[in-house]
């Protein structure tokens, strides 16, 4: 399956499941219950990510000062938007995993799996590492980009 089919299938099951989710949390406590749950979980993780984002964005400031590439600020970073996005998204499921990424220790833990998968993959040949030099130069160490295999 394309990465482009996974994509879809996976904005077509989460929601989904998320729906299904909260119609039955509605009915074990009721509507206005899992509606605050929905607008406190959003409120709560737009606050979080705020906080997060500035305190990375201090720490990639920090490590650009001192002379040093901000490689973890830059995942810290993306953890964050991506965590702030899914928080601000309706669900149970969301909720969960955007907490996990804006939380410093399970967001640790998740970029260390995610590393393992992707340097995995590419040792596996999943996903293919390719150099691309701009149309002028002939040195074709001049960038790299990641691109998944299809298939």
């Amino acid at each position: 399956m394309t990465v482009l089919g996974r994509l879809a299938l996976f904005f077509i099951i989460v929601p989904v499941v998320e729906l299904v989710l909260l119609i039955q949390l509605g009915q074990i406590v009721g509507l206005w219950p899992t509606l605050a749950l929905v607008i406190f979980t959003g409120v709560t993780g737009a606050a979080l990510a705020r906080l997060e984002g500035l305190r990375v964005l201090f720490q990639f400031r920090s490590e650009l000062a001192s002379g040093r590439l901000p490689g973890q600020a830059l995942l810290d970073g993306i953890s964050v938007l991506v965590g702030g996005a899914f928080l601000l998204t309706p669900g149970i499921l969301t909720d969960f995993a955007g907490f996990a990424l804006l939380l410093p220790t399970s967001r640790r833990w998740i970029q260390r799996r995610v590393r393992r998968a992707l340097e995995g993959q590419i040792k596996a040949g999943t996903i293919r590492v390719v150099s691309m030099a701009p149309e002028s130069s002939l040195d074709p160490r001049k960038g790299i980009v990641i691109e998944p295999k299809d298939g």
